[in-house]
């Protein structure tokens, strides 16, 4: 495994900061998520990160210093309105294999939908599995990519998000969803 840093940068998306890190060596996206009052540096991006993956959390993180990054750029992109733009970024977490599944499941609902966390955990071959499915959208460590925000509760309700229901609603928006729009069970 390369010792390089990896990198990071940080991308205005619907008017609030986002930040992205990924390893240069393959150009997958390893966190992401945006700054909140709270955090306003994403501090806790890298924080998870590391209590993942302390390995690789090790390497340090340096600046994108071309700014034209695949990433930064797929980001910017889907900022503007290309809502598929994010679609070819390549992912890595660390995480058990039903997460991974959960997590390639939700890479699977297109803008604009949603679905329940009964319906997701059908997507990722374990109908009764709704908790786990729930957990392991909370446990999301690339906010947006992996599209933790497209999953709303069997009541049309919007359910929570890391970010802030607000962030949520206005990414649904912005990808001309609605919380009842749901586009299975």
């Amino acid at each position: 495994m390369s010792s390089q840093p990896l990198f990071r940068a940080e991308v205005d998306v619907l008017g609030r900061p986002f930040h992205a890190i990924w390893t240069p060596e393959d150009g997958a996206l390893r966190a992401a998520g945006f700054a909140t009052a709270a955090d306003p540096a994403a501090d806790s991006l890298v924080e998870r990160l590391a209590r993942l993956d302390p390995g690789l959390a090790a390497r340090g993180f340096a600046p994108d210093a071309s700014g034209s990054s695949p990433v930064v750029s797929s980001l910017r992109a889907y900022a503007a309105g290309d809502l598929r733009a994010i679609d070819g970024l390549i992912v890595a977490q660390p995480g058990s294999p039903f997460r991974a599944e959960v997590w390639q499941a939700l890479r699977r609902v297109p803008a604009g939908g949603t679905v329940t966390y009964t319906a997701l955990a059908s997507l990722a071959g374990r109908p009764k599995a709704v908790r786990a499915a729930a957990s392991a959208c909370a446990n999301n460590l690339i906010a947006l990519v992996v599209p933790c925000h497209r999953i709303v509760r069997s009541d049309g309700g919007l359910g929570g998000y890391l970010f802030g229901t607000e962030v949520k609603e206005r990414l649904l928006s912005h990808e001309g969803a609605g919380a009842q729009q749901a586009l299975f069970g």
